[in-house]
């Protein structure tokens, strides 16, 4: 990954954004609430982001993966990865959340969670119920759909390189037809939504990645304006529930700007100031996403409190939110993200290792 310093800029961005749609609406509420007049920018659809997270997803997983397909306790190591990268800050932030909802409920939305809400929220099970199907932490409804990715390239470890992202493919455009055409119950009907098709994009490019195919750097800097267009067109509007059209109007958008950032050559960009910093945004992309709206509650209470409000005005209480985001992300990256996954993945790979180290 280091050598893919595009793509980690392109996490940043991601990450970014979405902290970005959350933080500006603070501050329009906070905005409103003392008499400043405060639009937020809406008619880019940040929450993009997500799709771009989800196309890179599936571009990493084949590029980081390709020494696993056919290979002895490949699945075992795969998974192991995974869920060391995923879980514990994940869990963490379940936890903390709720924590919150226990001791001071009037700080997070939806009230108290009942038993099975909390449990599937663990276990990345997808759970009906009234509104969007997501789990007690909103923000993991993405990672519901990444675990659920993760277990079907599992599956397919055991084939060859080429016939196994064949396969994924299928069965990712079979789910979503099935799941157009079926009326399904929960959780068959979140994972067989459209937008599943973007892990495919990203195993397209993956695919091309791993044969070699580079791209001139105009006709890359041609795929990133070009998709930067259509997002800023955002032909569904701000309508994020438009399930069928979403990875035509996010997704393909989202595939030309990580074609763009995966399909150029090893050596790194230029690395000045600005391009590391950037990477190392992109190292925190995670921790930036699971923690800004903590970030930010904590921001808002503390700006109410304090008196500040009429001093810093909305968009300084933006950038106070963004600043403490991406403090409090760096922060949990090197003292929490990077220390756990550590000793998880260590602890995980040696238990599945084992089997494949001993004879007969």
């Amino acid at each position: 990954m280091s050598k893919l310093i595009h793509i980690q800029l392109l996490r940043a961005l991601a990450a970014l954004s979405v902290a970005f749609l959350h933080a500006q609406h603070d501050a329009a509420t906070r905005g409103n609430l003392l008499g400043f007049s405060f639009t937020p920018l809406e008619r880019f659809p940040w929450m993009a982001g997500v799709d771009v997270f989800f196309v890179i997803s599936g571009f990493i997983m084949v590029y980081t993966s390709r020494d696993l397909f056919a290979a002895p306790g490949g699945q075992s190591i795969f998974l192991a990865r995974r869920i060391a990268r995923i879980v514990p800050l994940y869990w963490a932030v379940t936890t903390l959340y709720v924590i919150a909802a226990l001791v001071v409920p009037t700080l997070v939305n939806g009230g108290l969670p009942s038993t099975w809400a909390v449990i599937a929220s663990y276990l990345f099970i997808p759970f009906d119920r009234p509104g969007p199907i997501q789990p007690i932490y909103s923000l993991g409804w993405t990672l519901n759909y990444e675990m659920f990715f993760y277990g079907l390239f599992a599956l397919v470890l055991i084939l060859r390189e080429r016939l196994a992202l064949v396969v994924l493919t299928g069965v990712l455009i079979a789910l979503t037809i099935v799941g157009r055409l079926a009326s399904l119950p929960q959780p068959l009907a979140f994972w067989t939504d459209p937008i599943i098709l973007e892990f495919a994009f990203g195993i397209g490019l993956g695919w091309l990645r791993l044969q070699n195919v580079m791209l001139p750097f105009f006709a890359r800097c041609a795929l990133a304006l070009l998709g930067f267009a259509l997002l800023a067109g955002n032909i569904i509007g701000l309508n994020a529930d438009a399930t069928t059209m979403r990875p035509i109007a996010w997704g393909l958008p989202a595939a030309l700007l990580v074609a763009a950032a995966a399909l150029g050559p090893e050596r790194p960009a230029s690395l000045n100031w600005l391009t590391r910093f950037g990477v190392r945004i992109g190292d925190v992309s995670y921790a930036i996403y699971l923690i800004h709206p903590f970030v930010i509650r904590s921001v808002s209470e503390s700006v109410a409190r304090s008196g500040w409000g009429s001093m810093l005005g909305p968009w300084g209480f933006f950038a106070l939110a963004l600043a403490g985001t991406l403090g409090a992300s760096f922060a949990v990256h090197l003292w929490f993200e990077r220390p756990v996954t550590s000793w998880v993945r260590r602890r995980l790979e040696i238990r599945k290792l084992e089997p494949v180290r001993q004879p007969g």
